[in-house]
């Protein structure tokens, strides 16, 4: 396999969430948008991935009416259920973690606690944001009998890393003399 067919993890994401149905490149984005605390990547690579992957024969697109004009609808070739199934079955390895808070706390001593702390406490909102966007992730997924389960599994995986976030900054606000602590709730 060339390197340029070659799946990189970000591959098995947007071939999953094809799916059964399919999907297009809107579609894509709002999945992106909802499952944000799961994995990120700009909207664009979603599309750019989606394009890659029926190229190399992994996806089959077809062009259907949009709005205002004709989009690609992707679904799985083939060749994508295999590449899923062998996936599927390979040692799953712990998540890859890039936290800025963890670096941004770890800078304290370079910056000082005001500043330190001004810059984490805007996790809130966002922690915030992405509850919100967990609880719209478990309307839809009453709507999609197929991978209700194992989304709902995901979605209380989801809440748990954003009450654990929320009670590690409530730790930090503590440890920093920030205030006073607002809870796991936010």
């Amino acid at each position: 396999m060339s390197s340029a067919d070659r799946l990189t993890p970000f591959s098995y994401v947007v071939l999953v969430l094809i799916g059964e149905g399919g999907a297009g490149p809107h579609d894509l984005r709002r999945m992106m948008e909802r499952g944000r605390v799961y994995w990120t990547a700009a909207p664009s690579q979603y599309y750019a991935e989606a394009k890659r992957l029926a190229e190399r024969g992994y996806l089959a697109g077809r062009r259907e009416p949009g709005r205002t004009r004709e989009r690609t609808h992707y679904m799985l070739t083939a060749r994508g259920r295999e590449a899923l199934a062998v996936w599927s079955r390979s040692p799953a390895a712990f998540p890859r973690i890039q936290s800025e808070p963890v670096v941004r706390l770890l800078a304290v001593d370079l910056v000082g606690p005001e500043a330190a702390l001004e810059g984490l406490r805007a996790l809130r909102t966002e922690i915030d944001e992405l509850r919100a966007r967990i609880a719209e992730g478990e309307q839809v997924a009453a709507t999609l009998p197929r991978r209700e389960r194992a989304l709902m599994l995901n979605h209380r995986l989801g809440r748990r890393l954003l009450d654990a976030h929320a009670e590690w900054l409530d730790d930090v606000e503590r440890e920093l003399g920030g205030g006073a602590d607002r809870g796991i709730g936010g």
